[in-house]
This record gives structure tokens, sequence and C-alpha cells, in this order.
């Protein structure tokens, strides 16, 4: 009798997949995704569980790697292990949208998050892929097909001009500048410092601001016109 043995390469992801699968941990980690610590029983609200059960949700998650906490004072504050993290999140946001497993009461505020919204630090939604889109066409990056980008001379200049110092970011040890795939609009918008220090700059100028308690990017009339003007 002979006995075939399957080689089986790469780490095995049926552990990660299991954690984020459960109803209430993928409603923490969707929480999470504001790039906002919150507090145990904040987040056993969001999931819809007693506070016992959420301590033994991120009991879990917290030895997986998944979320981070932070002691601070009576609390411990909770959030995204990094910004890895919230790419797989979002990742499987849109896998899950593209296979029509959309949620049977929506909230009033989706089609906000459609337009623009925070992806864990950066811009997301509309806004954020027409930012893509505008950068890639000026030119601005040297390999758009890359998972880490480079930006051009003009790239670099682009940046400057917006009052955002890209060499300076460059040197972090986080991903300067990579694409992800949003959910909504089905192509990408721009994560890593660059994204994030876009983001900012955004809310520095007053051209937008964060929603309360939502993941929602609220623009001004004027913001959201200048905005869009940049990446014409």
């Amino acid at each position: 009798m002979t006995t075939t043995t399957t080689l089986k390469d790469g780490p095995h992801i049926a552990r990660i997949a299991a954690l984020i699968g459960d109803h209430a941990r993928a409603e923490v980690l969707t929480a999470l995704l504001a790039d906002r610590a919150l507090t145990a029983t904040e987040l056993a609200d969001v999931a819809g569980v007693s506070k016992a059960t959420i301590s033994a949700h991120l009991a879990k998650l917290l030895d997986a790697d998944l979320i981070a906490v932070e002691p601070q004072g009576r609390h411990r504050y909770f959030r995204l292990a990094n910004p890895d993290v919230a790419h797989l999140l979002e990742s499987l946001m849109g896998v899950a949208f593209r296979s029509g497993a959309v949620r049977l009461r929506g909230s009033p505020r989706e089609p906000a998050l459609r337009k623009a919204r925070v992806c864990y630090d950066h811009l997301a939604g509309e806004l954020g892929v027409l930012a893509f889109d505008g950068l890639q066409g000026q030119g601005a990056f040297a390999d758009a097909a890359q998972r880490e980008l480079q930006l051009t001379e003009a790239g670099q200049t682009w940046f400057k001009s917006l009052g955002v110092d890209a060499a300076a970011l460059s040197a972090q040890r986080r991903c300067f500048c990579r694409p992800c795939l949003d959910w909504g609009e089905r192509r990408h918008h721009l994560a890593g410092a660059l994204g994030a220090a876009l983001l900012g700059r955004v809310y520095e100028l007053g051209w937008a601001r964060r929603a309360k308690d939502s993941r929602v990017v609220q623009f001004t009339e004027l913001g959201e016109y200048t905005f869009r003007q940049l990446f014409r």
C-alpha cells in the first residue's frame, strides 16, 4: 500500500480565519478599523455580548496578536495590533462585498462610508480612490503595480507642495506607501505612512474632519472641491 504525502507550504491560516470568522470577534475587529482605542465595555456593546463574553473574545484576539491593549489608569484600551491586520480586514470586506455578503439592515451611514472613511489611518472610499487614481495619472508612482510603492521625483514634488515631507516618512519603520484595495470602489486607495500623512494633512487644512463615533470622514463643501481639484 502506497502512502501519499502532501506537502503543505506556508503558515497555517485556519486558526486566524476561525478567530476572525466568529460574529462577535468580527464586529470587534471592524469597530477597531477606525484606529481608535476602545474599552472592553464599549466593544461588548458593539458586539452585542456580555462583559464576561467579550473578555474571552479579547483574550483570544490578543493571544493571536490581532489586537493590542494599552492600560491607562483604571481602564484598558484595545486597538488593532498593526496596519497589516487592518489591511487584511479591509481586503476581507472587499471579498464579502463582491460576493454579496452584505448586512440585511445597512447603516444609515453607509453612503457616507462609501464616499469617504478611514481605513485604519488613511483615506478610503470614493475620495480615497480618486486620490490614488489622480496621483497615478500624474506619474507620482514609479510602478503602481508593486505591493510597496516608490515615489517618482514628480510624486516627491507633489507631496512637498501639499506640505508633506515624503522623504522623512520613507525613513520610518512602517510601510511607506502601498495600494490598498477598497471594498466599496473595488479599486485601490493609498495606504502606508504616506496615505496616513495625506489624510492628516487634509484634517490640518480644515478640508474634512472625522464624524463622531464613526469611520466617516466628512468633507466641507469647499474642502471636497479643493481636494478633487488636486487630482484632476
